[in-house]
């Protein structure tokens, strides 16, 4: 599985770069805006064309996954953390709405400790951060971990392959897509990379 996550900077076009993305193959966007209210996320999703709301998960204003038909919500560390012993109930209740989960991560130990039942999470930082200066890697191995972890940070075609070897059955781009000089030709290099990674 090959994610993309929305830059938290404007970008100029964005949500035809999206629409783009998804023709070029694109399986899961996270749509990321932390500094976007509601209807900030609702004007970029009203140029979204509709046929890809299935393929989208929101970071924020969960309550807009209802409102556009979208695939689900990530739940965000901390706010995973808040829940606390209401994490399962709450997992519950987007479940019988027919909405996926999925969450961050920042260790194997606390995946491993979590009560949650996610779609998929996302562990970070893998290798140091394109987009984020001094989010040094750690090289996680999660080979024993049953869970389906998706590696993030510093993933871009070329190390797609130690990411994998490391046991992530997905990865997770950001930098490695919209911080390139022509990002559909990025994100085709990291697709067709991780298609042969996975047949391998």
């Amino acid at each position: 599985m090959l994610i993309v996550l929305t830059s938290e900077r404007t970008i100029e076009d964005e949500a035809a770069k999206i629409n783009a993305l998804f023709d070029a193959g694109l399986e899961r966007l996270h749509l990321r805006k932390p500094s976007f209210s509601i209807d900030g996320y609702r004007a970029l999703l009203d140029q979204i064309d509709p046929k890809f709301y299935n393929r989208i998960m929101l970071h924020e204003h969960h309550e807009l996954t209802q409102e556009y038909t979208l695939r689900g919500i990530h739940l965000q560390e901390q706010a995973r953390l808040n829940l606390e012993d209401a994490l399962r109930a709450t997992l519950k209740v987007y479940e019988n709405k027919g909405l996926k989960v999925s969450s961050s991560f920042h260790s194997i130990e606390d995946i491993v400790d979590s009560s949650g039942n996610f779609e998929y999470v996302l562990l970070s930082p893998v290798f140091s951060s394109i987009s984020k200066a001094g989010y040094e890697g750690k090289g996680f191995d999660v080979n024993h971990l049953d869970e389906f972890v998706v590696g993030m940070g510093g993933i871009n075609e070329d190390t797609l392959q130690a990411t994998f070897d490391l046991g992530f059955k997905g990865v997770g781009v950001l930098g490695g897509v919209w911080n390139t000089d022509d990002l559909l030709s990025s994100f085709g290099a990291i697709h067709n990379k991780c298609k042969e990674v996975i047949a391998s």
